[in-house]
């Protein structure tokens, strides 16, 4: 049997800070999870705190390369320990607010625990210093649909436009660049994670993204995308894996398959195209039984807790 998740992908990966505008920088490191950093007239927003205070500390460096104003913001786009748990290391920075929508407050709230323990076992090597986390990391600012900050002049949309990765997804919009951060909606060159998707509803919030013609796209994990054709080719790429794994499980539910049955099914529909981008094989399995579950009635996902991860892994691989 292939090892649990992600326990044996242990190489380095290089980081990458990269200026896509006088005030937008990306963040990112081979597939690894992304970060967005926006600097304003007064100060800074970081969109998504990394997965420990140890590993924030590495972000905030690159960001004192290029200025030295406060970061006054955190905008958490969904509750995913990767994505939040490095969020205090922000407080010597000039923190003052955490932000992050209604949904993903309540998801916290509901399982931020269980999905803490759970990342964690899947995946150590994106945990660096896990002792250094002071706990779930909670919103000080939740906000419904739409808030819109001012850095000085500079003006920060962020949205809450539609569920897909999580139903609490939230992208930040800088309208003056045409710049999107787009969190887990967009994946360019690595799998999409579903484990805690709304499938049916994630195309449709793609093309709520489309609508913005964003020239610029930081996307969940793979490299920082420019260009118009290029932002369009994410958006696809994404949408591609969403539509054909959910597709799969559709049908695999009508004709009566079992959950390895469909995971056999998906993989002979999915391989090929995909099968070599980032964290194809870590985020398969976990997907295709969120598809199954979806595609069998269950809207709202069950909590994945480690105990949980490693039955279905077991079961899925054989």
């Amino acid at each position: 049997m292939k090892q649990f998740a992600s326990t044996a992908d242990l190489a380095p990966r290089k980081i990458t800070f990269a200026r896509l505008s006088d005030e937008a920088y990306a963040y990112t490191a081979e597939g690894d999870p992304n970060s967005g950093v926006i600097i304003g007239d007064d100060s800074v927003l970081v969109v998504d705190a990394t997965a420990t205070p140890v590993m924030a500390r590495q972000l905030i460096e690159q960001i004192r390369t290029v200025t030295d104003k406060p970061i006054r913001h955190v905008v958490l786009s969904h509750y995913h320990a990767v994505r939040v748990l490095g969020a205090s290391a922000f407080e010597s920075e000039g923190c003052e607010q955490i932000i992050a929508s209604q949904g993903t407050y309540e998801l916290i709230g509901e399982r931020g625990q269980q999905d803490m323990q759970s990342e964690i076992g899947r995946f150590p090597r994106l945990f660096q210093a896990v002792e250094s986390i002071p706990g779930l990391t909670r919103p000080t600012l939740v906000f419904d649909r739409q808030l819109t900050l001012f850095l000085g002049e500079l003006e920060v949309r962020i949205l809450q436009i539609g569920p897909g990765h999580t139903r609490g997804d939230t992208i930040v919009w800088l309208p003056q660049s045409k710049t999107l951060f787009s969190g887990d909606l967009v994946e360019y060159q690595a799998a999409a994670y579903t484990g805690d998707a709304q499938l049916e509803e994630w195309p449709e919030t793609l093309t709520k993204l489309r609508a913005l013609q964003p020239a610029k796209l930081v996307p969940g994990r793979g490299p920082a995308l420019q260009g118009v054709d290029s932002v369009r080719m994410g958006i696809d790429f994404t949408e591609d894996f969403v539509r054909t794994l959910f597709a799969c499980a559709n049908e695999s539910v009508a004709k009566r398959r079992t959950l390895r049955e469909t995971f056999l099914y998906t993989r002979s529909r999915m391989d090929e195209r995909f099968g070599k981008v980032y964290i194809y094989e870590h985020c398969l399995p976990f997907d295709v039984a969120r598809a199954y579950d979806e595609a069998s009635g269950i809207k709202h996902p069950r909590i994945w807790t480690a105990e949980r991860d490693r039955e279905m892994w077991q079961a899925l691989q054989g």
